[in-house]
């Protein structure tokens, strides 16, 4: 098998019919399994779908895990060379996948990959970005960016200076659409991605963690794919807020931690 899809539902039956469809509709070039983890929805019964799409493999938590926690069950049960995470809220519209994973066969240190992520309406979505850092702070608030010929200020993926068009090695990218070689996810501990998050920062972790191991996070500009922004989540700002503090609190020292914050706080009132 060379790729497995893990969906996570939890109350959003239609959004998951229609990505489910738009994978099956793009998925020329390799041979793939699509892992359906419901996190005990409430609004109907995923079982609905196996008349329709006999081939899922659908997996019913009795409690809701949480985003990080259902995308390991399925994890655990996948069978691909390479895994694809990919939100309810999400639809292909080209053949992302087979792109995704012609990229990380040919380039065997790419721990992570993502592509670029789109509104309804075209919009681009800021889906790769830096940890948070003294170094890119500091830059930031500085402006440097503007005095950056604009290939160079690209890579720093600050803002207005993101360039979307370009394919370019960040620190972590959006969990959103996120493929990863399973040989990758078997060295981290437990075989499994970090699943203290709930949902939030999840993603930020992860690919701290496949750098830890000595891979590249790459956001892959030579595609696209529709995210809703939103659609498979509820309220969120205390738990992105929560999660955010956790993930420093477990990768920084108190005194990063402190001046990180200082800066963040200046450059809030700069913008």
């Amino acid at each position: 098998m060379d790729v497995s899809v893990i969906v996570i539902n939890f109350n959003t039956l239609e959004l998951t019919k229609n990505c489910i469809a738009s994978v099956m509709q793009f998925s020329a070039g390799f041979s793939l399994e699509i892992i359906l983890v419901d996190n005990a929805s409430t609004e109907a019964d995923v079982s609905v779908l196996s008349s329709e799409m006999p081939f899922l493999k659908i997996i019913k938590n009795p409690v809701n895990v949480g985003f990080a926690k259902g995308n390991n069950v399925g994890i655990s049960v996948a069978s691909g060379e390479y895994i694809l995470l990919l939100n309810s809220d999400t639809v292909l519209t080209e053949n992302t996948i087979s792109k995704l994973f012609s990229y990380l066969k040919a380039y065997p240190k790419v721990g992570a990959v993502s592509t670029r992520l789109i509104f309804p309406d075209g919009q681009h979505q800021d889906s790769a970005q830096r940890f948070p850092s003294i170094k890119y702070s500091l830059l930031e608030l500085l402006r440097v960016q503007k005095f950056l010929p604009k290939r160079q200020s690209g890579k720093l993926l600050l803002g207005a200076f993101f360039n979307h068009g370009a394919t370019v090695e960040a620190d972590w990218v959006w969990g959103t659409c996120l493929m990863i070689p399973s040989k990758v996810i078997n060295q981290l501990p437990g075989n499994k991605l970090d699943d203290q998050f709930f949902m939030y920062s999840e993603d930020v972790q992860w690919c701290m963690d496949i750098r830890k191991l000595g891979y590249k996070i790459i956001f892959f500009a030579e595609s696209e794919v529709t995210h809703l922004m939103g659609g498979s989540s509820g309220n969120k700002n205390n738990m992105m807020l929560e999660n955010g503090e956790l993930f420093l609190k477990r990768n920084y020292a108190s005194w990063e931690i402190w001046l990180i914050k200082k800066l963040a706080k200046l450059l809030d009132h700069e913008n």
